[in-house]
């Protein structure tokens, strides 16, 4: 079976999964089933299928499971915003359309993703100007301590999730061409081994830029992602450990000297250290023990779609059920078993990007996939180790499971830019 066909009929079963999703919450409901869950399953089905022609005709020899991936992930989002809320839902699935439509629109008008590198440091300074956008007076907005989104009118969104795409093509397209410098020039000095500040200064002050903005805006969690990544792309480019090792280190130190002089970032640590305690545990500790409770009362098969107890006496008792404590209502009602299932298809997913980047047979792309992967399995480990008290808990959404329409959107254009340079990697040599 050819890798177009093997992607046509793996998005068969995540259609079904909707189908299923919603019979379920329809029989809690009403008590009875309902054709519509069919419907919806049809739908859900027929869009996926429109990606996947343009796919077919654009992307031939791209990788033929990530595109059904994220299908299952977007059914698992789509259900549990339903159960949770009907209009939000509604407007999730709108946001889901309009997420394919750029997909389409990248993978067509981007016919060689290559061109990016020669505007690295456009699309830096687009990057850090992404970032910076929620401080602007007017626009911004604060939530939660921290300033995440941009408001302009009836629109929204949050910049950070463009933000990362534009810093992980320029870390990519600088650390093509200094890959080489970095580790022929580099010195040991009392064991470790230090690169040449000539070649990796001005990568540093990028990355430094973008994460004083990510701390003037107080988006802990994003900043973790950018971290994250840089070190990733590092390591890839140099195959030196000592570099992350000197990351980790300089990471540490900053973390510790934010902390001192960071209100927020005291707070944070405070309520993941004991958010049970008497003083956090009503007030600023609540989400994250209200997020361990329900995922307790889940047990191994959870307690069914619709059968989570949310509020009472319509008081929420998860609050940011469809954001920041998705995660935890999945546990709740699906079980540990449920809630492996998903992490299974994430960890799929960066198998298969990671796969994409090793085929890839020049610099560039196989630095783009690395970091674009890097990146988005660092936002998937950020919001479940907050939620599960790993890490203290931030404002990151699971990628195409948590409500908001900025982190599904960019999220497609990162599956579109995984699958061009899928496309190119496993193309045949003659054809490239």
């Amino acid at each position: 079976m050819s890798a177009r066909n093997r992607e046509l009929f793996a998005l068969v079963p995540a259609s079904l999964l909707v189908a299923a999703g919603f019979a379920a919450i329809f029989i809690q409901q009403s008590q009875q089933l309902s054709d519509v869950s069919l419907t919806y399953g049809a739908v859900f089905l027929g869009v996926c299928v429109a990606a996947h022609v343009v796919v077919r005709i654009r992307l031939p020899y791209a990788d033929p499971y990530l595109l059904p991936l994220v299908a299952v992930l977007a059914c698992f989002g789509l259900v549990v915003i339903y159960r949770l809320d009907e209009e939000k839902a509604l407007r999730q699935a709108g946001w889901f359309g309009f997420g394919l439509l750029l997909f389409t629109l990248t993978i067509v008008f981007l016919t060689d993703f290559r061109v990016l590198e020669r505007y690295r440091y456009t699309i830096a300074a687009a990057g850090l100007a992404l970032l910076l956008l929620p401080r602007v007076p007017g626009i911004g907005q604060q939530v939660n301590g921290a300033y995440l989104g941009v408001g302009v009118g009836a629109f929204q969104f949050q910049p950070a999730e463009f933000g990362k795409l534009a810093i992980v093509v320029f870390l990519a397209a600088y650390l093509r061409d200094t890959r080489q410098l970095l580790v022929q020039g580099a010195r040991r000095v009392l064991g470790v081994t230090l690169p040449p500040l000539k070649h990796f200064g001005p990568l540093l002050v990028v990355w430094g830029l973008a994460m004083l903005l990510l701390f003037v805006i107080r988006d802990i969690g994003s900043s973790v992602m950018y971290f994250g990544g840089f070190l990733a792309l590092l390591y890839v480019a140099t195959n030196r450990l000592s570099f992350v090792t000197i990351g980790m280190a300089l990471f540490a130190v900053g973390a510790y000297v934010m902390f001192q002089i960071t209100s927020h970032i005291q707070d944070r640590v405070a309520i993941w250290q004991d958010p049970f305690r008497p003083s956090l545990v009503e007030k600023e500790g609540y989400q994250i023990a209200q997020s361990l409770f329900a995922q307790a009362d889940g047990g191994l098969f959870g307690t069914g779609f619709g059968q989570a107890l949310l509020s009472v006496g319509g008081t929420p008792l998860l609050p940011a059920a469809d954001t920041d404590l998705i995660y935890s209502v999945i546990v709740n009602e699906l079980g540990l078993a449920g809630a492996c299932g998903l992490l299974l298809v994430y960890l799929l997913f960066c198998e298969r990007g990671m796969k994409v980047a090793m085929l890839s047979t020049d610099s560039f792309s196989k630095l783009l996939a690395a970091g674009l992967t890097a990146v988005f399995a660092l936002q998937v480990f950020v919001i479940v180790g907050g939620v599960t008290k790993v890490i203290p808990l931030t404002g990151v959404t699971l990628p195409f499971v948590s409500y908001g329409g900025s982190s599904i959107v960019a999220n497609f254009v990162l599956l579109a830019l995984l699958l061009l340079i899928s496309d190119r990697a496993r193309r045949p040599a003659h054809l490239r």
